[in-house]
């Protein structure tokens, strides 16, 4: 899936080119502003890499009456701009295309970027109709995406001009974790996270709304949403999981995911915290993950090991191993901010 287009300005998102008009800045293509609407209503973001001035981005928002969640404006390599965005918001090269009317840049882009879905502007009336750019799910959460990267720039801003710690931080920021157990009003939202989330991710397979609701019924699993919000903003569902609950004395998660919205925010620690201390007082005494080995979701292996979660596999891409935690050593303590 896409989950982000990134433009180029001149001759391609403005007719014409912006250092050219310095009395009248060019005006906004209408047919792939057209474009631009339609997959931001399906929860695509959109942003920028050009070779001007910071200004021609202002511009563009005006003209387009959009606020792209990432700029890059300078006169270095596409590549580099695209690769400082992908990292700003958190996403991997395959999630991201990239739209621009000279050629040469699409070929260095390309090159450097393989895994960049690289098309040029009169490409994409037909593309926003491809797979890549067609959620099976469009959830509320889905079409406040931009507004809730907005919330996100705000956020980091003031983080760096914070002078104390990340948890000083996360108190400042009045942040708010709700761990709850899921109603079929959830299951859309949650099948959309399966299908979007891979940096937090333990499966890394698709799990659609129907199973979700077999599983809602089901005595033997738990089915746990996971919603944020702070000062900045309410973030929604940013996460759920699976759990096995059917044995006494060992709990499994059958399923993790979470958004890379909630990275570096606590909420992956938490709801580990959370899983290992609700399966203590259950009378589990162990829990155990069952995580798919890929590159992508390695931020939430590391989160594992870090909450005490151990593995003696090793097990190779693709194949899964069990991280197990111990409940009789001491648990990870469960921040004051998590409600359940």
């Amino acid at each position: 899936m896409i989950k982000c287009v990134i433009w180029d300005l001149d001759n391609t998102l403005l007719d014409g080119v912006y250092l050219e008009s310095p009395d009248e800045p060019p005006p906004a293509n209408a047919a792939l502003i057209k474009v631009l609407t339609d997959l931001a209503a399906r929860g695509i973001l959109h942003a920028i890499a050009s070779r001007n001035p910071p200004e021609a981005c202002r511009h563009a928002e005006h003209a387009i009456g959009h606020a792209f969640a990432a700029s890059q404006c300078g006169w270095g390599a596409k590549s580099a701009a695209i690769a400082s965005i992908t990292a700003e918001l958190a996403l991997a090269a395959d999630a991201v295309a990239f739209v621009d009317d000279d050629a040469m840049e699409r070929a260095e882009v390309a090159f450097n970027l393989p895994d960049v879905l690289v098309l040029a502007p009169e490409d994409m009336p037909e593309a926003a109709g491809w797979p890549q750019f067609s959620p099976p799910v469009v959830t509320a959460e889905a079409r406040r995406r931009g507004e809730l990267y907005s919330q996100r720039r705000a956020r980091q801003e003031e983080a760096k001009a914070f002078g104390g710690s990340r948890d000083e931080f996360l108190q400042y920021s009045q942040t708010q974790v709700t761990i709850a157990q899921a109603i079929p009003d959830d299951l859309a939202r949650l099948h959309e996270l399966s299908v979007r989330t891979h940096q937090f991710n333990s499966s890394g397979t698709t799990v659609s709304g129907e199973e979700f609701a077999a599983l809602l019924e089901s005595a033997d699993h738990r089915v746990i949403t996971v919603r944020l919000a702070d000062r900045f903003g309410d973030d929604g569902m940013v996460g759920g999981c699976v759990l096995g609950v059917s044995g006494t004395a060992a709990w499994q998660v059958q399923l993790l995911m979470m958004s890379c919205r909630a990275l570096g925010r606590g909420v992956i620690d938490a709801v580990l915290a959370w899983i290992c201390r609700t399966a203590l007082a259950a009378g589990a005494e162990q829990v155990g993950v069952a995580c798919v080995i890929n590159p992508r979701n390695i931020p939430l292996r590391i989160a594992l090991a870090g909450a005490g979660f151990r593995t003696s596999s090793n097990a190779g891409v693709g194949t899964v191993a069990d991280y197990v935690r111990d409940l009789s050593q001491p648990l990870p303590d469960l921040p004051g901010w998590v409600a359940s």
